[in-house]
């Protein structure tokens, strides 16, 4: 079984540990970490896991993007990553090793990713949601790839995921994470008898919270994972937080909590306030993305001299429908508060690294 097979080249695990062993060493005294920033996956890979048995730290950034530390890092961080940047500049944050390496077992079973498996890495590194589906499909003993048409599994945002499938043949497991999960999508998916797990989660926190789709109407938190909820915002507390996030931490989501059962409505600073009526971002682009023609969907909201603030779409359409066609189907199934007022139709919206619209890019 390979563990990394990309872009023409294969690695065997004997390869892998073998590359891991020989990577260089920094000076005992050398405060600095290792970089993998910059690296193609299979070297940036072998670096992080070098840094493992070595002890040390290894920061996985954004070359174009690294954000500001301004510290040294804190002696128990392993890898120094950022938050996505889709609500601002990346920030800065530092985790342990177990953070991540004792969520696995558990995310394990939930998602019946295998050790036979082939995962599909959708996004660049620096992205956590594709470093942490790397890291944990070689602490499984599964492989590494870039081909679809080698991949059983995947991990995605919804929007990447939807294009992916299609050139997969041989799906078996699909973990959609990022943004919400719209229902179309959802029962899509489930129709080609592929294994489709949603979890929620942050760069801050990790994994939170995570639902098989069909067989669990909501997310569950998982194990040790506490949360609580606030005039509607959620806070988590968790054993897989970075560093910074230690303690009650809050995410900025607006959510409702049942026991563990978990709903997440969408950011705060995305709630727009209709005359007098929230309207959830998040909610209007899964509606929107569910129309025939729209390939995807940001909803942002702009001032208004009576309403307070009203809701305008940017999309993108797949060319098989005009927008007059879109907007009616929209008049037909949305609220009159949720209904875009105005509508912007681009080639590309805007992205963050690991696939999700970086909506503040449209204000």
């Amino acid at each position: 079984m390979p563990a990394i097979v990309w872009r023409g080249r294969t690695f065997t695990y004997a390869d892998l540990d073998a590359a891991v062993e020989q990577w260089p060493h920094l000076p005992a005294r050398d405060a600095h970490a290792h970089d993998a920033s910059a690296l193609e996956l299979p070297e940036a890979l072998i670096c992080v896991f070098a840094a493992a048995r070595q002890g040390r730290a290894v920061r996985v950034e954004d070359p174009a993007t690294r954000p500001d530390r301004t510290e040294h890092p804190n002696p128990d961080a392993f890898l120094l990553v950022a938050t996505s940047g889709s609500t601002g500049r990346p920030k800065p944050l530092a985790r342990t090793a177990a953070s991540w390496v004792d969520s696995f077992p558990e995310f394990t079973d939930i998602s019946g990713i295998r050790p036979t498996d082939t995962v599909l890495i959708t996004g660049p590194l620096h992205a956590t949601m594709h470093l942490f589906a790397a890291v944990h499909a070689l602490w499984l003993g599964a492989c590494v790839t870039d081909n679809p048409a080698d991949a059983t599994a995947v991990h995605a945002v919804p929007a990447v995921l939807r294009d992916v499938l299609r050139r997969m043949p041989h799906a078996r497991v699909a973990v959609a994470a990022g943004s919400g999960l719209d229902d179309v999508a959802a029962q899509t998916i489930s129709a080609q008898e592929i294994r489709l797990i949603e979890y929620y989660g942050s760069a801050e926190l990790s994994l939170v919270a995570a639902r098989v789709v069909g067989e669990q109407a909501s997310l569950q938190l998982f194990s040790g994972v506490e949360a609580r909820t606030e005039n509607g915002y959620l806070s988590v507390l968790s054993p897989y937080s970075a560093l910074s996030a230690a303690g009650w931490f809050g995410v900025g989501d607006l959510a409702e909590l049942t026991g563990r059962e978990l709903v997440v409505y969408g950011r705060g600073d995305a709630a727009i306030n209709v005359g007098g009526t929230t309207v959830i971002a998040e909610d209007v682009e899964r509606i929107l993305t569910t129309l025939d023609g729209v390939r995807a969907a940001a909803a942002i909201g702009v001032p208004h001299a009576v309403l307070g603030e009203t809701v305008s779409a940017v999309i993108e359409l797949d060319g098989t429908r005009d927008l007059d066609l879109v907007r009616a189907d929209a008049r037909a199934i949305m609220t009159k508060e949720a209904l875009p007022r105005r509508w912007t139709v681009v080639q590309q919206l805007p992205r963050t690294a690991s696939g999700k619209i970086a909506r503040k890019a449209l204000l």
